[in-house]
């Protein structure tokens, strides 16, 4: 993956939902031939702490590592999907076969069709891979595995989707619980609360690759408050696909003339420009932002992706 055009993106951590910067790169694979070394990998076991997904995230880190001889025990001891993807990369180049005969048995696995995909590039075959990767990403579209197939279909765009940033601090002691914890206390939360729990509990839910889910949610706190334009702009977030950006832009086009001076609308347009590398324009509506309030979570915010896009080119 290479990195050749620094944005802004926010990375909204589950300990407490706070607010961090991280740089977005462009998902752009190598030329479609056949590559040195085993394809990447990618297991997201979200927030489970069980024995299997922890032995899953050490044999994926090992892999990673280089360390395939390593893995490829901890991956045969399991029968999910996951350890049957991470063990016929793990053979790679012979297991191959093993990897295209589970993508044969699984066409509704987005993990296995991911797999296959990048095999398939790996490969040099580019026209199989993309196939594969749409695959994955209509089978299971509210999964971080749809997301990264949808990253390597739309190579010309940064990694992931826009986040949605909250205007309000998280619930007291949500940071000192652990990520499983947090996940129910907040779906909690947000099954009898209100507007505010259920952006948070939306937010959660984008954080852990669950787009679809989180639209949900958003969506249920604009229904509960129609005049508010913050749920209004969650749901514009929340709809961001890279194969029709107008869906976000659509909605938050007519919200910043109808709130010119809202930091809420103000900084997801800016955040959302830049996934279509429009530098220049995203940094003027992250500086009206930063004006409505310098000092509020957003304002924070705001200057610091502003300080963070200097000297990156514009357009």
């Amino acid at each position: 993956m290479r990195r050749y055009l620094i944005t802004a993106a926010a990375a909204l951590a589950a300990a407490g939902l706070t607010v961090g910067l991280t740089l977005a790169t462009r998902t752009t694979p190598p030329h479609p031939h056949k590559q040195p070394g085993s394809p990447p990998l990618v297991l997201d076991l979200g927030v489970r702490t069980d024995p299997e997904a922890v032995a899953l995230r050490r044999a994926a880190n090992l892999y990673d590592g280089g360390k395939v001889e390593v893995a490829a025990p901890i991956f045969r001891r399991y029968n999910s999907l996951e350890a049957e993807v991470g063990s016929a990369l793990a053979a790679w180049p012979h297991g191959f076969g093993d990897l295209a005969a589970l993508a044969r048995a699984n066409p509704r696995s987005s993990v296995v069709q991911l797999a296959y995909g990048l095999a398939l590039y790996w490969r040099g075959d580019q026209a199989g891979a993309e196939t594969a990767w749409r695959t994955a990403r209509n089978a299971q579209p509210d999964t971080p595995y749809a997301l990264r197939a949808e990253d390597l279909l739309h190579p010309n765009f940064p990694r992931g989707l826009p986040s949605f940033v909250p205007s309000f601090p998280a619930p007291p002691g949500l940071g000192r619980l652990s990520p499983p914890r947090q996940l129910v206390f907040l779906e909690s939360r947000a099954r009898t609360g209100g507007v505010r729990d259920k952006l948070l509990y939306g937010v959660a839910l984008q954080r852990l690759g669950r787009q679809l889910s989180a639209l949900r949610e958003f969506e249920a706190a604009a229904a509960l408050a129609p005049r508010d334009p913050e749920p209004q702009v969650a749901v514009a977030v929340g709809r961001f696909d890279k194969a029709n950006p107008s869906r976000t832009f659509s909605r938050l086009g007519p919200l910043a003339q109808r709130y010119p001076r809202n930091q809420s609308v103000r900084i997801h347009l800016g955040l959302s420009l830049l996934w279509l590398g429009r530098v220049k324009k995203a940094k003027e509506e992250l500086s009206l932002a930063r004006t409505a309030g310098p000092r509020t979570t957003l304002g924070v915010e705001a200057s610091r992706f502003l300080e963070r896009l200097k000297g990156v080119g514009t357009r």
